[in-house]
């Protein structure tokens, strides 16, 4: 059945997915309900966080890439219309843990932007040292900078986004924790909350990050939620470690997961390392491992010295909600007409935030989308893709 115009939707989970998918649907006349335990921008969802990075770089993957080059554009209208910018353009280094050489993650990327028209910047040892004086390149003997990328205020980002929904009309209901679905024969026609509480809709979207795996068991051998570790340091200097001389980084991440952020005018630097992690539902407590601090502090040693006894200031456990295959997953559920799942991040969604909302609503009124196919209803092992966060 296609969606209508004025057809109803309730949405489950107003982090990025369902947040954009929310304006997006109430701009084209749909009357749209969010719900979400709340209070909004929910404090653990993975993107209520000080920043993310926005980078088009995948390796040789140019659907990534051509997506996010969508996104970029969206990106600066946002800039543009919302006055104070969210998304900041620092431009990114991407340090090699080896020269680069053709099957390397940071080579492939640099040449596919390179035919794509862009302009990133092959970087010797000697010029990292010379332009990015924090770093010591010992074991990164080469870089390039890729001056389309930055990162964004992912929080801000997330509560803007919801703002603009309930301007429009969107109905928001914080503190509404999604118990069970309601279904009359093989269609699912609403969401029953923990306290009751009834939400009937002709669409069901559910957009709850880690969360959904749980909610929704049929998907728990399709995707799970895994922590990854995320800390925050104080620096005195604050301008040592902001553009030009600190922008957004990596650091041989296919093979080590290093990436950060510089620093805000208050002295915090944001460091994270994405890797395996540790996989737990998303209701579990969440804690940070303490050996985490020391590996930390060890890549600083080598890499970042100025960090290597910077003071911690916090840290968290995000919750990714990852994808066997590290692609999205935007479709409706084949065994339950109504329901569409928007979930499966993968740890590299919220870059994509301005063209989450379209994808998923077009998904969702059955219209075409040139980028929907990469994240439609599959079997595990079907596609035979790497691991899309760094293909």
């Amino acid at each position: 059945m296609g969606g209508q115009p004025d057809g109803s939707v309730v949405i489950v989970g107003a982090g990025v997915f369902g947040a954009s998918v929310a304006l997006e649907l109430r701009k084209r006349g749909h009357s749209v309900t969010l719900l979400d335990p709340g209070p909004v921008p929910h404090v653990l969802a993975a993107s209520t966080d000080i920043s993310k990075v926005l980078r088009m770089d995948y390796g040789a993957d140019e659907f990534y890439m051509e997506l996010m080059e969508a996104a970029f554009e969206g990106w600066d209208k946002w800039n543009e219309a919302w006055g104070q910018p969210l998304f900041h353009q620092t431009g990114m280094l991407l340090l090699a843990g080896e020269p680069m050489v053709p099957g390397g993650f940071e080579h492939d990327s640099y040449q596919l932007l390179l035919a794509r028209g862009h302009h990133p910047e092959r970087l010797s040892a000697d010029q990292i040292r010379a332009r990015f004086p924090a770093w010591d390149p010992v074991d990164h003997p080469e870089a390039y900078f890729n001056p389309r990328a930055g990162w964004a205020e992912s929080g801000e980002v997330v509560a803007r986004l919801i703002a603009e929904g309930k301007k429009l009309g969107v109905r928001v209901f914080a503190g509404a924790e999604m118990r069970s679905l309601i279904e009359r024969g093989s269609r699912v026609i609403g969401v029953r909350t923990g306290d009751g509480r009834e939400f009937e809709a002709e669409f069901i979207v559910v957009a709850a990050g880690a969360w959904s795996p749980s909610l929704l068991p049929q998907l728990r051998d399709l995707m799970w939620s895994t922590g990854q570790p995320i800390f925050h340091f104080q620096v005195e200097e604050p301008e040592s470690f902001q553009p030009p001389k600190f922008v957004v980084w990596s650091a041989d991440i296919a093979s080590t997961g290093w990436y950060g952020f510089p620093a805000l005018d208050d002295g915090t630097v944001k460091v994270a390392n994405h890797g395996p992690g540790r996989r737990q539902a998303a209701s579990e407590p969440r804690h940070v491992d303490s050996a985490y601090e020391g590996i930390f502090r060890e890549f600083f040693r080598r890499s970042l010295p100025a960090l290597a006894e910077a003071p911690m200031i916090s840290n968290r456990l995000c919750m990714y909600c990852d994808t066997w295959d590290g692609d999205f997953w935007i479709d409706y559920d084949p065994e339950r007409e109504g329901l569409l799942v928007a979930a499966g991040g993968s740890g590299h969604g919220f870059k994509f935030a301005p063209m989450l909302g379209p994808i998923i609503a077009d998904v969702l009124e059955r219209k075409p989308n040139r980028f929907a196919h990469r994240f439609r209803w599959r079997r595990r092992g079907e596609l035979k893709t790497e691991d899309a966060r760094y293909s």
